[in-house]
């Protein structure tokens, strides 16, 4: 009597079906990803062409340098302000003069971060007049 031998079968996974569980994974991680955008600066700016004549008493000039220090621009000449005084500085101008226009400058070399950072002191300090002023080249 011969035996037949049985062949053997090799142990397979069904891959038939596997590019359709892909592509449904794809299309469930596109529906259900959200993706954030960043909202920036919420600065109300005036239209473009709007001029007003400004007192030169009712000015104030603040000055970032590109060491990020800061700076009152007054009687042509700058004052240095630390940063941890700047707030106050700023509440006591504004308590000073209510009419008073912060205009902020900064140098090319300034950094982002004490742009934003001296812009937020001076939301705090309460002044809702902020002139953002161009830098030179």
């Amino acid at each position: 009597m011969i035996k037949k031998r049985a062949s053997r079968v090799s142990p397979e996974i069904p891959t038939a079906s596997m590019a359709d569980i892909a592509f449904l994974l794809i299309v469930f991680f596109l529906v259900t990803t959200t993706m954030n955008q960043d909202k920036g600066l919420s600065l109300h700016l005036p239209p473009v062409g709007e001029t007003k004549e400004v007192k030169s008493k009712n000015i104030l000039n603040v000055w970032i340098n590109a060491r990020d220090q800061v700076a009152f621009f007054e009687n042509d000449q700058l004052t240095p302000v630390p940063f941890a005084e700047f707030k106050t500085r700023i509440e006591g101008r504004l308590r000073e003069n209510d009419k008073l226009i912060i205009s902020l400058k900064a140098e090319r070399g300034a950094t982002y971060r004490s742009f934003v950072d001296v812009l937020d002191e001076l939301k705090l300090a309460g002044s809702t007049k902020i002139s953002i002023a161009n830098p030179e080249e």
